[in-house]
C-alpha cells in the first residue's frame, strides 16, 4: 500500500517545471494583451526577459519528456501537464 502512495507524490523538479510553463504562458499572454512598451521601464524589463522565456518555452517540454520517460509515463505526473501546456503555448504562438 505504501508503494501506491508514492505515485501521487510529485517531485519538486516537476512542480518547478509546471510552474515555469505557466509563467511562460502568462508572460506570452500578457505581452499579447497589453502594450508593454507604453511605459519605458516595463518595456525594458520585457525585452530583458523575452529571450529567457523563449528559451524556456522550447527547453521545458524536452526536459519534461525526459523525466516523463524516466517516470515510466506516469499520467499523474506533472511532467505530462507541463508538456501539454508548453505545446499548446507553442501552437498558440504560431497560429495566433
Amino acid at each position: 500500500m505504501a508503494h501506491d502512495s508514492d505515485t501521487f507524490k510529485n517531485s519538486s523538479l516537476s512542480k518547478i517545471c509546471f510552474i515555469s510553463s505557466i509563467i511562460v504562458f502568462l508572460f506570452w499572454f500578457i505581452g499579447q494583451v497589453t502594450d508593454v512598451y507604453h511605459f519605458a521601464l516595463v518595456g525594458e524589463i520585457f525585452e530583458l526577459l523575452w529571450l529567457i522565456i523563449i528559451l524556456m518555452l522550447f527547453v521545458l517540454p524536452i526536459i519534461s519528456l525526459v523525466f516523463l520517460i524516466k517516470d515510466k509515463f506516469n499520467f499523474r505526473s506533472l511532467y505530462l501537464y507541463t508538456i501539454i501546456i508548453a505545446i499548446s503555448n507553442i501552437l498558440l504562438m504560431v497560429f495566433i
